[in-house]
């Protein structure tokens, strides 16, 4: 696999080696003694999730707070999403900074978002399979999030925000002045 820095400081792409011939193809997803080699960072995951959208549905942006702070690797498994990190770390170089990427399932690219940063993706596809990769566990009441169009960040979806389709929860996020990370 090969690591690729982000403008974010600590946010990484991985690429995958991919072995394809008649068969099909084979590639190791992640190997955690090669990331933490290659960027010096925890590669340690105890819980993964799968979501599964349809065009226009955006997911975000969110994260958890405090001693259940995750950092996430996330990939497209079905379909494509334009998948964004923001930098929430206000002690931070690169601090209210967004980076995106579009993630396929025929590019098989990663994203390793760390802890302190807010997630979101905008599904690009008829629809999308998606997998989050999480280092800490999931705690309702450590719940972040900032509002997906807040126009301090402002974040390129690569949909027309009128086609966006939110939560009742991504509706209502506060904004990233507000600071509920």
């Amino acid at each position: 696999m090969k690591i690729k820095e982000t403008p974010l400081k600590d946010c990484y792409i991985i690429e995958p080696t991919v072995f394809e011939d008649d068969r099909g193809y084979f590639f190791e997803k992640f190997n955690e003694k090669r990331f933490e080699e290659l960027t010096g960072m925890n590669g340690h995951f105890v819980q993964d999730n799968v979501s599964k959208s349809s065009y226009g549905v955006l997911r975000g942006l969110h994260l958890q707070k405090g001693e259940h702070a995750q950092a996430k690797l996330v990939s497209c498994l079905e379909g494509s999403v334009w998948d964004v990190a923001v930098d929430l770390r206000e002690d931070s170089p690169t601090f209210g900074q967004w980076f995106g990427i579009e993630l396929t399932a025929v590019n098989k690219l990663q994203l390793y978002v760390p802890r302190g940063f807010g997630h979101g993706f905008s599904v690009l596809s008829t629809h999308a399979v998606f997998s989050y990769k999480c280092d800490n566990f999931y705690n309702k009441e450590s719940e972040g999030s900032v509002k997906f169009n807040d126009p301090d960040l402002n974040i390129d979806w690569k949909i027309d925000e009128k086609d966006a389709v939110l939560s009742e929860k991504d509706q209502n996020a506060p904004g990233f002045k507000e600071k509920n990370f």
